[in-house]
């Protein structure tokens, strides 16, 4: 229901000042996200403490008032954009990292830190927090928490939800809490933790989060191996995934991702080839070069056309950029991207290249794949340039997903559900499963306040 007059008198009583947003022009600024969705909200709160969101959620379910979180508006899928309407909680003003502590492995923060900001503060100590999403500069920890966000690193460190200890939070009920622990270890009770992690802003409100950090390692080498075919790539990626040494990132490009890699960063020596792969190992000075030449002769194989490794950390960073400018690039094609994040077993994997590039040929549309290919996590881009290419992409889509459940996979590896991808969730999860997943909701949401019409169908 849309705000009385009454209910903005009690939100301004809870946020005074300029922490509530009513102006039409600024409200519309959290109407959107990455995807295609819009929802103009009726207000915008800039909370500063946890006393206050408890507030704003009791206030809202009291008055049934749609409420979305929002961190730094990335989502490709529509998660943080106020569909119903209501208020927006922005956590940008919640932005302080509350304490490092290097003995422990742990730093908490709360939920508006960005991702940099976070690694920034990090580097000194020598750690780093596991998720490096391509948003890393803009969106927040709060996002990648709603998320499970993930990135390049997580094939060796983890998503998200691996990298979390503890959280304090508040439900759809207004009641606020704290779950997990500051240990590596525990097993006392459900671990509403990880449940918490990629639900999207649905069941609750995270105000605080404990995250566990990793010891920065003191070498690293990339390699380059590029491929006659994409489908080669793909058996090169299962081949090193079953050898020992787990590399810390492994890298899937096309020959479309690498010409719009090349042209967007002409100075990074992308090769012109059908498939590339980047592999990055890291540890010991002493080590890591033992661990290059096993991922080496892992990589080597039919359809290998060139192998090298990065000189240099210049040479190395270069690359690195091309491939994180990817998203960007392709706005160049086309500003009616339908952009996917579909994961697979990594075994799968080729089958899923072989699946892809059948059907942009089969619905005669342009379509780039590239993404983490050690973690079986493919980002597949349809690129429609025009209204009939756009009705053959949609016409793709629901294909594409019931491919990539055929193959033993899901939906989303990193990106989560939102609005965007919540009607083909049943492709994914069966009813009893999904039966379940309503009553937590209800059970954390009974009123059905937190982020309306997001990840459950």
């Amino acid at each position: 229901m849309a705000l009385t007059v009454s209910a903005l008198a009690a939100l301004r009583g809870i946020f005074p000042g300029d922490s509530l947003v009513t102006d039409p022009a600024r409200r519309e600024t959290c109407s959107h996200d990455h995807s295609r969705c819009h929802g103009l909200p009726d207000a915008v709160a800039l909370p500063s403490t946890h006393a206050q969101v408890e507030a704003l959620v009791q206030l809202c379910r009291a008055e049934r008032i749609a409420l979305t979180a929002r961190g730094g508006g990335t989502s490709s899928t529509g998660a943080s954009v106020p569909l119903a309407g209501g208020v927006v909680v922005d956590f940008g003003r919640m932005n302080r990292i509350v304490r490092i502590d290097p003995d422990d492995r742990l730093a908490v923060v709360e939920p508006g830190v960005t991702n940099e900001a976070l690694q920034q503060a990090l580097a000194p100590h020598g750690f780093f927090w596991a998720p490096d999403p391509g948003s890393a500069p803009w969106c927040t920890v709060g996002g990648n928490l709603a998320c499970n966000a993930g990135g390049p690193h997580a094939v060796k460190y983890g998503a998200t939800r691996d990298n979390v200890l503890g959280l304090r939070a508040v439900a759809g009920t207004g009641v606020g809490f704290r779950c997990g622990t500051q240990t590596t270890k525990d097993s006392t009770g459900y671990d509403l933790t990880r449940l918490l992690v990629g639900s999207e802003g649905t069941l609750a409100l995270i105000t605080e989060a404990t995250l566990k950090l990793t010891p920065k390692p003191p070498a690293t080498r990339s390699l380059l191996a590029s491929y006659a075919s994409a489908d080669a790539a793909a058996q090169a990626v299962a081949r090193i995934m079953a050898q020992a040494t787990t590399p810390c990132a492994l890298e899937f490009m096309d020959a479309l991702a690498l010409k719009l890699a090349r042209d967007t960063h002409s100075d990074a020596g992308v090769p012109d080839a059908a498939a590339l792969l980047i592999v990055e190992v890291d540890g010991e000075d002493a080590t890591v070069d033992v661990a290059a030449a096993a991922v080496a002769r892992a990589a080597r194989g039919d359809g290998l056309e060139t192998l090298h490794v990065a000189r240099d950390a210049g040479e190395n960073a270069a690359l690195w950029a091309a491939r994180k400018a990817l998203s960007q690039a392709q706005k160049q094609v086309t500003t009616h991207k339908i952009n996917e994040d579909v994961v697979v077993p990594v075994s799968r994997l080729p089958e899923l290249v072989r699946g892809v590039h059948a059907l942009g040929e089969r619905h005669a549309v342009p379509v780039v794949s590239f993404g983490h290919a050690g973690n079986g996590n493919l980002h597949v881009n349809f690129l429609p340039r025009d209204e009939a290419e756009i009705a053959r992409a949609e016409t793709a889509l629901p294909k594409l997903f019931e491919l990539v459940v055929a193959l033993g996979g899901t939906l989303s590896g990193e990106h989560g559900i939102g609005r965007v991808k919540r009607d083909y969730l049943p492709l994914a999860i069966g009813a009893e499963t999904l039966g379940l997943m309503h009553a937590v909701k209800a059970a954390f949401d009974p009123d059905g306040v937190l982020n309306p019409g997001k990840v459950l169908p």
